[in-house]
């Protein structure tokens, strides 16, 4: 029996399934249906029922729905659009209000300074998966406050997986500003690269290629060469210190001015797939027990992951020319940690550089703040006082 609950073909089918009644309980209650795959993925957990585990397997499923997932964003998102100056300074006030928040807040708790200082940089990350996800959802990628989450958020992965790796350099007594600086910049130059490379070399070749494709009756051909191409930038971005999303979405980003349709449709497809289980596995890796002990610490600890963002996002959008409906919505969407922040637990764990109640608590703040976010987005967009700004869509 147990040998069959390990059957990758049960497993994914499972999955699936969960995640259908995500949707259905999402609908229902009228929620997002991130929220309705996360709550399922923790009722079939080691939580409650515990049916399914996070496994290696369901590991590697859920990265592959992030990348297609980021993939799909960015072939609805226009370089110039993003990565601009508000987004700098967002992204900049967004990792660094939260790092103080953090790093206070363990403090008060007791916690030994090696550990607050990796609290706090754990708060710093951005989960652009979950935010993305809720406004491709809801049709607002296009709106003025969408862009500038989606682009500050880009930035706000790099400097926390920077500020992650010069946490771990400053716990081992390994420090050194030649690293980090040799680390950023091969970071900045992968983003810099990576879109010039899609955008005057890629596109072209793959309009040739689609070309040959048509002509020879294999149009599927040109959807196969995308998806290698998001795969391969994503482990660029790994190699050179960043995470395989932020690849993935410099992957859509270069390649958004092709207009075929094989390639379009097609990931989208596989990102409504994998997507899901990556929604699901989010709530797999929740342990309701193992966290219940810190308690009174990870509700601290949510409520400042949750305020440091909105604040300090929130502040920067406002003073950078959004209005008020608009600077709220971007300081929400970079509330959630998601994905990101379980990475650093992750790291931090495995380095030795926190023990179980923290890497419990960072897990708990961050599904906290990716079930709190679609609540609030969904809300204002709602609200009859906002009013989007949309650029004309070309599609």
């Amino acid at each position: 029996m147990v040998e069959f609950l390990q059957n990758i073909e049960f497993q994914i089918s499972l999955l699936l399934f969960i995640a259908l009644i995500g949707y259905f309980l999402a609908i229902r209650f009228g929620q997002s249906i991130v929220i309705g795959e996360i709550l399922v993925g923790i009722l079939v957990g080691p939580s409650v029922l515990g049916l399914i585990t996070y496994t290696e397997f369901i590991e590697q499923l859920a990265t592959m729905g992030a990348i297609f997932l980021l993939f799909v964003v960015g072939l609805q998102t226009k370089f110039k659009e993003i990565f601009n100056a508000r987004s700098m300074v967002i992204a900049l006030i967004g990792v660094i209000v939260p790092w103080i928040g953090g790093f206070g807040v363990a403090q008060l708790f007791g916690f030994p300074l090696g550990q607050a200082v990796f609290i706090g940089t754990a708060l710093t990350a951005t989960s652009i998966a979950i935010t993305a996800q809720v406004l491709k959802e809801m049709g607002k990628l296009d709106t003025a406050a969408a862009k500038a989450i989606i682009g500050a958020a880009v930035v706000d992965d790099v400097l926390a997986l920077l500020a992650l790796s010069l946490t771990k350099e400053f716990l081992t007594g390994t420090v050194s500003l030649n690293n980090l600086a040799i680390t950023t910049v091969v970071a900045l130059a992968f983003l810099a690269i990576g879109v010039v490379l899609g955008t005057k070399v890629l596109n072209p070749q793959l309009e040739r290629f689609d070309k040959w494709a048509k002509k020879n009756g294999v149009e599927k051909a040109t959807f196969i060469a995308a998806i290698a191409i998001a795969f391969a930038y994503g482990l660029v971005a790994e190699v050179v210190g960043l995470s395989a999303i932020v690849g993935a979405f410099i992957a859509g980003v270069s390649l958004e001015s092709l207009r075929i349709r094989s390639y379009h449709e097609g990931s989208e497809y596989l990102e409504a797939i994998f997507a899901a289980i990556f929604f699901v596995s989010l709530g797999v890796l929740v342990n309701i027990q193992a966290a219940a002990s810190a308690g009174i610490f990870i509700i601290a600890l949510t409520t400042v992951a949750i305020l440091t963002k909105l604040v300090g996002c929130f502040i920067p959008a406002r003073a950078m020319g959004l209005n008020t409906s608009e600077s709220l919505i971007v300081g929400l969407g970079m509330v959630p940690r998601g994905e990101i922040a379980i990475i650093a637990a992750l790291f931090g764990l495995s380095n030795g550089l926190i023990g179980q109640p923290v890497y419990a608590a960072i897990l708990m703040m961050s599904l906290l703040t990716t079930i709190v976010t679609p609540i609030f987005i969904k809300q204002l967009y709602a609200g009859k006082g906002y009013r989007p700004r949309v650029r004309a869509s070309s599609r």
